[in-house]
């Protein structure tokens, strides 16, 4: 599993986590979060994200 930051505002999206409060179950890879899907944090879309080593 892989995690994404918004280069943004530095949230962080956890694939081994998803987002269950926004309907992303744990386990979800990060290109199956739908396209339309903005940080809950700042509202970037998923071009702003790029994949860390944490």
């Amino acid at each position: 599993m892989k995690k994404w930051e918004c280069v943004v505002c530095g949230f962080i999206y956890d694939e081994a986590e998803g987002l269950p409060d926004e309907g992303i179950e744990p386990g979800t890879a990060w290109n199956n979060v739908p396209e339309d899907w903005v940080c809950p944090d700042c509202g970037v879309g998923k071009d702003d994200f790029e994949m860390v080593e944490i």
